[in-house]
Formats: structure tokens, sequence, C-alpha cells
């Protein structure tokens, strides 16, 4: 192990935390915007008023809008999840290497081509088989752009795995899908549970792809403050942004509370 000096420590320390607030400096400018008491995003708020978290919330487009993204989301998590888990099985079976980083690059080609690419390849699919502006469309649309982060987070999973302990479960009489459901699952269930997690934010953040998918009856919650900044400026805006920073960061420490009890009730 490499041993810093405490002041390089400090350093490092006062550094990381220095880029740590540059990253996220931007977005806790956000929040305040949307106790503004003006129809502005002048910042800071001469005055504070909730008058923005009421528009939000008592303005039917963008409620069906939050649950529309919210539906989307789940729906896009589970699919997402189980199609990374079955890859990731396949991948790990394969014996030919090659083969393996072949198809492994084909899974994560999503995160490398430009999502509006992505964005009219689907769309001239789904124009043709009537898809667009319907949830089965945004579902298979988004679990495209879901399906590499669950199985990077799946395989990261299986990295951490004891084959041993499957051999040792087969050697006694479990069957594959008890020996998988017992002794395998529960012990990749953090990796799921990341994999999960990444493909919920990763669709409900979605814009650039739903907005060539949408319809004047179907919106997402990201396509409607898109429309929205382009429009106007009305600070409800602000209020709708501050609710998705709020949920998905509840979301993620709920997460890795979740895992983090798992992971020390398994080494215990």
């Amino acid at each position: 192990m490499i041993k810093i000096h405490p002041v390089t420590r400090v350093v490092l320390w006062a550094f990381s935390v220095l880029v740590a607030f540059w990253l996220i400096a931007p977005t806790l400018v956000v929040i305040p915007l949307s106790f503004t008491g003006k129809a502005s995003f002048a910042f800071p708020p001469e005055t504070w008023s909730l008058q923005w978290y009421e528009s939000f919330f008592s303005n039917r487009a963008w409620t069906s809008a939050l649950s529309n993204s919210l539906l989307v989301g789940l729906l896009v998590a589970l699919l997402a999840t189980v199609l990374g888990l079955l890859a990731a099985l396949g991948l790990r079976a394969l014996t030919n290497k090659r083969l393996s980083t072949t198809l492994r690059i084909g899974l994560l080609a999503p995160m490398v081509v430009p999502g509006i690419v992505v964005a009219i390849g689907i769309y001239a699919v789904f124009l043709k088989l009537g898809l667009v502006g319907t949830v089965v469309g945004f579902v298979l649309a988004h679990t495209v752009l879901a399906l590499p982060f669950t199985v990077i987070a799946i395989t990261a999973g299986f990295a951490g795995f004891d084959d041993r302990l499957e051999l040792a479960a087969l050697s006694l009489g479990a069957s594959r899908l008890k020996t998988f459901l017992t002794v395998t699952l529960p012990n990749i269930i953090p990796g799921i549970v990341s994999g999960a997690l990444f493909a919920f934010v990763t669709s409900f953040d979605e814009v650039v792809l739903s907005l060539f998918i949408k319809s004047p009856y179907l919106n997402t919650l990201p396509v409607l403050m898109y429309a929205s900044v382009t429009r106007d400026t009305d600070p409800t805006l602000a209020a709708a942004a501050t609710v998705i920073l709020v949920f998905t960061t509840v979301l993620v420490i709920g997460a890795l509370v979740l895992t983090g009890r798992k992971n020390r009730a398994r080494r215990a």
C-alpha cells in the first residue's frame, strides 16, 4: 500500500471537495430558483414563494408528464434489468473470449453511438411499426439506452462472486435453478439493484430520444421541461427540476443504503 503524507492527503481531499462542489453547484442553483417570488430566473431570488410548486402540482400537463416518466422509468428498469441479467449470464457462460468481447462491445454500443443517431434510427423503425407516441415505444426505446448500464453493473457483481459456491451447491444435489436462486442471485443483488437504478435514472432523464418518439398525447417530464424552456421563462420549470433532483437523490441514497445493508449481512 502506498503511504501518503498527511499534508498531501489533506490537499487531495480539499481538491476533491472543490471539484465536487464545482460539479454540483450549477444543479444546486436550481433549488433556490424554484422558490422565487417573481416570474423570472434572476439569481439570487429577491422574494420567496411556493407558487411554482403549486403551479407544478396543480397543472395537469406537468403531473401527467411526471406520471408518464415514472411509469416508463419503472417498466424500463424492470425490462432492462431482466435483459441485462440474461446478457450477463450469457457472457459469463461463454468460453470463447473473442466472441464474448465482440458481444460485450455490441451490448455497450448505445453508450458510444451519439444519442441523436440512435434517436433517428429508432424513430424510423418505430414509425413503420406504429410505436411512436406509445408507452410501449417509450419503454422499448429507453431500454435500448439503459441496457448497457445494467449489463455493466451486473457483470461487475459477478466479478466479485466466487464460482466455487455454485459448484459446491451443485455437488450437494441442488438443481441449476435452485443454485441460481439460492446461491448466485443473493450474491449479485447489489449489482442488480445498481443496474435497475441506473436504468430508471437513464429513462427518467432521457430527452433527446423522447423528443423523436413523443406525441401530443404522451409526454415525459424532461420533454415538457425542454418545451417549457424554449417557450417561456416560467419558474415552474425550476420546480420541476428540483422535484427530479430530490427524487433521484433519495432514490440513489436509498439504493446505496439497501445494497450496503445486504453486503454487511452477507459478510456477517
